[in-house]
């Protein structure tokens, strides 16, 4: 009878240790998947904040009051929205360096911007103007068909104009690191063959002749400084320009931050005006970087 109890109170322990085991894997699923759905949930709402933070970029450029309009020149505007802080930046891209139709003193002055030598700068903007004209006559310096094909590039020269600005990482002998650097100084969508200096970024100032990059760094904090409707500072160069008149394509950077730290992060390039669903602008290109 007592060897009988014994083993009763035994199995008694093994099913309240497999109880407890099983309560706790359960709480702890539950637990987990509680933490997942609140960050996908912040996620999602630090997400749409953002977008609320580019629909705020277009309303304001919108605005007729150029007194009281945002200006587009890279600057950084905040608002508070929904318990989250937003962070949106506004580039026009009169303000970059357009690579379809930018001149080779131009594209040379891009690429020596990075570092490089004048003849390697010279190289690399010869062969982006190989690639977006419409011929198969080599520049001077440049890359057509067959110096991909001896490079063992598994395609030539586009000949034709660039359709997004990652294209140019085709081009023979611009890489990844430099592409990286000049992103934010070049465009597809300006429709200018120069710089409009009321917007122009860093490394787009420093594109132009005389320009370092302190000097692009300065000119930038005495713009921002200046009243609207004054003349901005000059460059080095002897440069300025007397008026903020610019495009209607603009490139937005709109970050949320929750109260908790969460954030999210949208990069968008949009054209002002009228669509065929009404909306009173078009998006020309769009990248979303989300973060947890």
């Amino acid at each position: 009878m007592k060897k009988q109890s014994g083993v009763a109170i035994i199995l008694v322990l093994w099913v309240t240790v497999l109880l407890t085991v099983i309560a706790s894997s359960f709480a702890l699923s539950a637990r987990v998947e509680g933490v997942q759905a609140k960050m996908v949930f912040d996620t999602t709402k630090a997400r749409y904040l953002a977008e609320a933070g580019l629909n705020r970029a277009v309303y304001e450029l919108r605005n007729p009051d150029p007194d009281s309009r945002w200006i587009a020149d890279g600057r950084n505007y905040e608002m508070e929205f929904g318990g989250a802080k937003i962070e949106i930046k506004i580039t026009d891209e009169t303000g970059k360096i357009d690579i379809n139709l930018a001149n080779e003193e131009l594209l040379t002055g891009l690429f020596a911007s990075l570092g490089m030598s004048e003849d390697e700068a010279m190289t690399l903007a010869q062969r982006v103007i190989d690639w977006r004209d419409n011929d198969n006559i080599k520049g001077f310096d440049g890359a057509e068909d067959e110096d991909y094909e001896a490079e063992g590039y598994a395609y030539g020269a586009k000949d034709a104009l660039f359709d997004t600005v990652p294209e140019l990482q085709q081009v023979m002998g611009v890489t990844y690191e430099m592409y990286r650097q000049l992103e934010n100084a070049i465009t597809v969508y300006s429709g200018s063959r120069n710089i409009n200096l009321a917007y122009a970024g860093e490394q787009a100032l420093m594109a132009l002749e005389g320009v370092e990059r302190e000097d692009a760094r300065q000119f930038i904090e005495e713009r921002e400084q200046t009243e609207k409707g004054d003349a901005l500072p000059l460059l080095p160069n002897g440069q300025t320009s007397a008026a903020r008149g610019g495009g209607v394509a603009f490139s937005i950077i709109a970050k949320a931050t929750l109260s908790n730290g969460h954030w999210a992060e949208l990069d968008a390039t949009i054209r002002l005006g009228g669509t065929v669903n009404g909306r009173p602008f078009r998006i020309m290109r769009w990248r979303d970087n989300e973060h947890i």
